[in-house]
């Protein structure tokens, strides 16, 4: 990540955050008109997302870091392990880039390109999903970068598969593909008027995770510290 400008990481954000939300709106389309079972779509869904989160954290975390998420970008620099100057060109280019893949997605199925969501996608129950699957796919990260970085693609794809089926909300926990999704019409998507509500939720559960899992595994090297010190001695 250090031997790329600011440019190359943004690029390497916005496409990243836009093929991950072509990817969740695309086969969410696909799998409406492959089959009318709810179960059969959801998981039509899910599979292809896990997937492509392996591909793209593994082809374009080397350059950006691949965040593809404001709450993860927002938790990274809180923890001052990102850069605040470039906070805000990161979440506007995840942005930027999760709405121009809802169009992209709609543009390979002949839809019309944006067409604002009319799914409802709200209530304490939605939100609370959303803060726990933002809080999760957080401890995933933390933890993943502190015992084995090298599997943080595939750690990250896992849970999010695994959060898509144990939450009530089906586990946006990003609030750029949020946004996103808000501009389809389809399987994936949620009225702009929800918005407010799932953001809050994720950056309350992104916000709680990097709270708890930084003290977490800082108490595990001091722990392993003490001991050493009491070897040593």
């Amino acid at each position: 990540m250090q031997n790329f400008d600011r440019l190359h990481r943004l690029v390497a954000e916005a496409l990243g955050t836009g093929l991950l939300v072509a990817t969740v709106v695309g086969s969410g389309i696909m799998a409406e008109s492959l089959t009318k079972d709810v179960a059969l779509q959801l998981l039509c869904n899910t599979l292809p997302t896990g997937a492509i989160l392996v591909v793209l954290i593994t082809i374009l975390g080397p350059i950006s870091g691949a965040h593809f998420n404001p709450a993860v970008t927002l938790a990274f620099t809180a923890n001052r392990t990102f850069a605040l100057s470039d906070a805000l060109p990161y979440i506007a280019a995840q942005i930027v880039g999760g709405i121009c893949g809802a169009v992209l997605a709609h543009a390979m199925f002949e839809l019309p390109l944006i067409a604002f969501s009319l799914k409802p996608r709200t209530g304490l129950s939605q939100w609370l999903a959303e803060a726990v699957a933002t809080f999760g796919l957080l401890a995933t990260i933390l933890g993943g970068l502190r015992f084995n970085a090298s599997n943080v693609p595939w750690l990250v794809g896992l849970y999010i598969t695994a959060a898509y089926w144990f939450t009530s909300s089906t586990s946006f926990a990003n609030p750029a593909v949020a946004i996103a999704r808000s501009f389809s019409n389809t399987f994936s998507g949620i009225r702009p008027i929800d918005l407010p509500g799932f953001i809050i939720a994720q950056l309350l559960g992104a916000a709680l995770g990097a709270i708890v899992l930084t003290w977490l595994l800082q108490s595990q090297r001091q722990g392993t510290d003490t001991m050493n010190e009491r070897i040593n001695s």
